[in-house]
């Protein structure tokens, strides 16, 4: 009675108001459950391919009826009467029916729509929530949270290079506490912004997006941030970068177009990083410190900062196992970020976060700018038990969504439940933890 009886797909808005797919899978003894799709803005060229209408007299192109008619159509024919339950065999059998090496013909939106609602129509059959039924028994590590307070780059209109200026409450004893800790210096953020005479709009994902003097100046305003909320920058709260440097690498140059339109090398690219940790050692985490065709680059950036700052990989890795393979053997690295619509399948997520463990890399589970309230990649996070989640800032219901479901979760955990706090960090030796 697990077999899957029916799919059905809707074409939904996402939170910046654009298409994507809402997948609802029904099983034979009449239990459903539905996912719906992210959408990224800064996306990696390797990334599975998202399937767009292209008629430009529906939302500008963009939007999903042909995958919305893949999933209720050719998708729905095969899988029908699989074992809900299978959750390997039935990724496998999509991988197989697009027939494509990046989900181009039916759609990483599709594929993961439907692997993603399969998935959470099977926890629901056998009555456990959904990072029970990733996970194991033993799924009680709720993430340290990345909370995207401050952007720029392509994420906001603003004179800032760098996409995202994050803060993780890493110091809290358990979630809740460190949920309220962010929240309080968001809060304070807001003030110093307000008192400096900066806009206080919100970008994408949820961060201020003002105009600021230079890159290194959202920094300033976090730090003064935390303190203004009665903590301690370094030891409460920690500073995570993200400058998606994918984004303004042209030619085998970094060029600072939106700030200061300077060029820098590769090597000048690593030094500038170096210096800048020098300056803040309460920068725990950089991810894309180099952009992902700069192998070179990340090559040197890996054995110049890897044991004393986390290395994320994104646009280098997008989710694939044979990329990051490669790139674990290319010595890049050492931490990848985990995009479910990066790759398409849940049993290839899984597989790529199992690669990092093997490898003592660390895995960030994260959302993308194009959010729904859909949670499950809260649930994956405590399955993955990796101990760390991005997934925007402490406004914007799509983000809040996810932080809601650790507080679900932590209380169904009770006394089970464990933080990750600073423990992620252990293998990085900084200066501010000594």
């Amino acid at each position: 009675m697990s077999e899957i009886a029916k799919l059905e797909a809707l074409e939904i808005l996402d939170s910046r108001g654009n298409p994507t797919l809402a997948v609802t899978a029904t099983l034979a003894n009449g239990v459903k459950a539905t996912a719906k799709v992210p959408s990224g803005a800064s996306t990696g060229k390797r990334e599975a391919v998202e399937l767009r209408d292209g008629d430009k007299a529906r939302f500008g192109g963009k939007g999903v009826l042909k995958a919305k008619s893949h999933v209720e159509g050719e998708i729905h024919n095969v899988v029908r009467g699989f074992d809900a339950n299978d959750q390997r065999a039935l990724d496998k059998k999509l991988c197989e029916l697009d027939g494509t090496s990046n989900k181009a013909r039916l759609g990483a939106n599709a594929i993961l729509g439907v692997s993603l609602a399969v998935a959470r129509a099977s926890a629901k059959d056998r009555g456990l929530p959904f990072y029970a039924s990733l996970g194991n028994e033993g799924a009680n590590l709720i993430p340290a949270p990345w909370f995207n307070v401050l952007n720029g780059g392509s994420h906001a209109d603003s004179n800032v290079d760098f996409q995202e200026f994050m803060i993780s409450p890493v110091g809290a004893p358990r979630y809740s506490e460190g949920l309220r800790a962010a929240a309080e210096t968001f809060h304070a953020l807001k003030a110093v912004l307000h008192k400096k005479g900066y806009s206080t709009g919100v970008g994408d994902e949820g961060g201020f997006a003002p105009q600021l003097k230079s890159n290194e100046e959202p920094i300033e305003l976090i730090l003064e941030a935390i303190q203004k909320a009665g903590y301690k920058p370094g030891k409460d709260l920690v500073i995570v970068l993200d400058p998606a440097t994918s984004e303004f690498f042209e030619d085998g140059t970094y060029v600072f177009e939106k700030s200061d339109k300077s060029r820098k090398s590769p090597a000048q690219m690593v030094d500038f990083w170096k210096i800048l940790l020098d300056r803040y050692p309460e920068i725990w985490a950089l991810e894309d410190g180099v952009a992902e065709d700069d192998r070179a680059g990340w090559q040197q950036l890996t054995r110049t900062l890897g044991d004393r700052i986390q290395l994320i990989g994104d646009d280098n890795f997008v989710t694939n196992p044979n990329l990051f393979r490669q790139g674990i053997k290319d010595g890049i690295a050492n931490a990848i970020l985990i995009k479910l619509n990066q790759i398409g399948t849940l049993t290839e997520t899984l597989e790529c976060i199992e690669i990092a463990r093997a490898n003592g890399y660390g895995a960030v589970i994260s959302h993308r700018s194009g959010e729904t309230d859909d949670t499950s990649i809260a649930d994956l996070a405590v399955a993955a038990g990796m101990g760390q989640i991005k997934t925007g800032s402490t406004s914007r219901g799509e983000r809040i969504a996810k932080y809601n479901r650790f507080l679900e979760i932590e209380r169904e955990l009770g006394t089970k439940a464990r933080y990750a706090g600073t423990a992620i960090y252990d293998r990085w030796q900084t200066s501010v933890k000594a």
